[in-house]
Formats: C-alpha cells, structure tokens, sequence
C-alpha cells in the first residue's frame, strides 16, 4: 500500500511546483498579468512595471550644492608630486565632477564662495585647459616648503587664464594650502597689478617669452631698469632658444619684506644644458605695485656665448657704452656690411619695440675692426650703421626715429693686438659691430 502511494506523491510535488512556476511568470517584472472578473465584465490587461536597476543608474543625478559637497570634507589629497595632483584635478574640472575636485583639493583651500566660483568656472561652455603646457609651477614662495603651481586656460575673454595653486610640503608630501581664481566676467583687469612678487616675476618672465617688450616694461622699475636690458633678455631667450624650466623655475634666494630675490632657471631648446639669472624686486609701502628694480644677467650671458657664440664672452647681444649705460650690439663678418640671419632676428624683435611708439627714437652706431686705412674703416662703419637702419625701415620704422653715426675703428671693445703686438682676431671679431642706443 505504502509503495503504492509513492508515485502520486510526487505527482503532487510536480503539480504544485508547475503553478508556482506559471504564477511566477504571469508576475515577473513588466509582464502582463490577466486579473479575473466577473461574467459580464471584459478582462483588462494591466502592466506590472519594476524599475531596471542599470537604467536607474544611468540617470543623472542632481547636483550638489557647494554646501553639500562642502559638509564633511576632508583635508585633500597629498602627493609627493605635484603635478600629479594637479593633472587629476584639472582631468575631474574638464568633466565638471566638482565633487571629486573638491575631495582633491580639500577643505584647508576651499570654502562656500570659491568653491561655487570654480563650479561657475568649470560649467562655462568656454572654459578649456591650455594645450600643451596646461600645468605648470611658477616658483617657490618658501624654500623647498611652499609653492606655486598653475592650471592655464585657454584664451578667455574675462580674467587673468589661470587657476593658481599653493602647495605646501608636508612630511615630503605636497597638499594644496590655498586656491586663487580668475576674475569673473565683467571683474575689472589690472593690468599689472598682481597678488605678490612671485606673481610680478612669472608676469614679466612670461611676457619676456613672448617676446612682448611693451608687457614686460610694466612690471620693472623704469628707473633702474633700462629698456636696452629689457630688449636684451628678448633677444637672449629668443636666439638662445631659452624657456623656463619645468621644475622650480623661480627660487628664492632672499625676502626681506619689501625686497625679495629669485633665481630664474632656464633651459636651451634641447634641453641639455641649463642656465640661470637673477632678478630683483621691490614693493613700495603698499598697496604699491612689486616691480623688477634689478637683472644680472651675468650667467645668462655667459652660457648664451657658450652656445651661440663658441665660447667667446665678448660676442654678447648686450655690451657697455662708452658714454654710460648699455647698449645692444649686432655683428659683421671681417670687411663685410651685410647682416647674418641671427642679426636679422635680433633686429626684429627691436624693430617692434620700436613700431609701437613713434616717439621711440634710437641711435646707431657703425664700428670696425683696426685692419684698413682710416677713411676705408669709416666707410664701412656708416655701411653698417646703414645697413641696420635700411632693415628697420624695411620693417615699418620711419627713419625720423633713427639716427647713425660712423664711429670707424676708435672705438674697439677688445684689443685689435695682443700684448705682444701680433694680431688678435678674436678680439676684431668683437669690434666688428653696430651699437644699438635706444634713446628712451
């Protein structure tokens, strides 16, 4: 008996297992299920919808206020290297995942007001990060503990086209202390009026490469810096092919309150060799303006002659004048009064100084070497002196601006013979020139 109950059993199990399955299928999410009625009543046929879990994670979520993002925030993300951090944070602005931003940044750099500004930033349908060369350091604020970093935009109609960062090394990690924004639109733009002196070095740094000479001259004090010197250091970046290194670039060599030094270190085109000047700069009582009040360029000359000129010292684009100040020298080969293409160059970068001011006036001077007769020596010294005027007028100078002198050979910058009375080439290769005297 009992053996015959076993197959119904399971009969039974399988019966019941079956309309659990189909009650199963009538209900399973967004299926159609039949709902019994009376006799008289047509079945309707309802929709049981249940959210999908993929789509519902595709859907974007509300923003969050600065407040929201800002509650609970932590100290920010350390690294030993900065640019690191700063690639991830200018990566998560071009997203305008200001949450992830502002984890990065932490809360020491941020508060209610800057956090919505760099918001209003980032979500402007022109806000680009300049490519190549979009992050970069400016400098050192402190010696090895503080420095400045910079996230460079793209060209915008408004504002300054940075974002600045302050980092500061802690335990040989680098945290970001202190952020500062581009004016909004319709913020007034000083022109050169800036934050600090390492602000004012960058600014006229910056301008110097790209060779804007009139830029340049609103960050220097006029009466210790000459222009001559200003347009040297164009003319040194552009033929020695010089650029800001990529690492501290600017170093602090002394601040003593309303006097601060920095130690500019630059790198030739290739890289291979490196270089350095200095600059100087003062604040009057504040709120005057920091201004460059002194250049050594020293070293800078001395590696520029090392490159460009083989070594020889005195072959330098800036030379002494006789009657005081300095002046800005192009030379000629021996007997000749035609200019090379690095003269060229370096006539060009005056030539546009010059063109942006009519009232500029400048005074060349043709030199010679010992080797000829006087009157020959003469002649070829007004050649020279002509033929750099003849370029500049080619190049849009009215020659009302410019005056030449014939100076010959009397005034040799280095010995035409050695002490022994032999030739010195080396020497009559430095006095083959034509002096440059900007008279403003």
């Amino acid at each position: 008996m009992r053996s015959n109950t076993i197959p119904y059993l399971f009969l039974g199990l399988a019966a019941i297992l079956a309309v659990t399955a189909l009650a199963l299928l009538l209900v399973r999410p967004g299926a159609k299920k039949t709902v019994s009625l009376k006799h008289d009543e047509k079945p309707v046929v309802e929709t049981v919808v249940t959210p999908d879990p993929i789509k519902t994670l595709d859907e974007p979520m509300p923003p969050e206020s600065p407040e929201e993002i800002l509650k609970d925030l932590g100290e920010g993300l350390t690294s030993a290297e900065p640019a690191e951090l700063l690639t991830r944070i200018a990566k998560a602005l071009e997203k305008g995942d200001m949450k992830t931003v502002s984890q990065l940044i932490g809360k020491r750099a941020l508060d209610t007001q800057n956090l919505a500004k760099l918001t209003a930033l980032a979500n402007d349908d022109t806000f680009r990060i300049r490519q190549p060369g979009g992050i970069r350091e400016i400098g050192e604020l402190e010696l090895n503990r503080l420095s400045r970093w910079a996230i460079e935009l793209e060209k915008r109609e408004s504002g300054r086209d940075r974002i600045l960062f302050e980092l500061r090394n802690v335990g040989g990690k680098w945290m970001i202390e202190k952020i500062t924004l581009p004016p909004e639109p319709g913020e007034p733009i000083p022109k050169a009026i800036l934050a600090d002196s390492l602000d004012i070095a960058d600014a006229f740094l910056q301008a110097i490469l790209d060779q804007d000479f009139e830029l340049a001259r609103d960050y220097v004090d006029p009466a210790t810096v000459s222009d001559v010197k200003i347009a040297a250091l164009c003319i040194l970046f552009e033929e020695g092919e010089y650029r800001m290194r990529n690492t501290k670039p600017l170093r602090t060599m002394f601040n003593r309150g309303d006097a601060v030094g920095y130690i500019a270190n630059v790198v030739a085109a290739d890289g291979a060799q490196s270089a350095e000047f200095a600059l100087n700069l003062r604040q009057s009582p504040a709120p005057s303006n920091w201004l460059v009040t002194e250049i050594n360029l020293d070293k800078l000359l001395a590696d520029y002659a090392m490159h460009i000129a083989g070594g020889d010292v005195y072959y330098s684009p800036l030379v002494k004048n006789p009657a005081g100040g300095e002046t800005l020298a192009l030379y000629f080969g021996f007997d000749k009064d035609a200019m090379s293409d690095r003269t060229r160059r370096q006539l060009g970068i005056v030539a546009s100084i010059l063109k942006g001011d009519s009232n500029k006036k400048i005074t060349l001077s043709g030199h010679t070497d010992a080797l000829g007769t006087e009157d020959y020596n003469n002649r070829l010294s007004a050649n020279r002196a002509d033929t750099v005027r003849d370029f500049l007028a080619a190049a849009g100078v009215p020659t009302a601006q410019i005056i030449t002198l014939a100076k010959g050979a009397s005034q040799p910058r280095r010995p035409n013979v050695t002490e022994t009375g032999e030739d010195n080439p080396d020497g009559r290769r430095a006095n083959r020139r034509t002096e440059i005297y900007l008279d403003f």
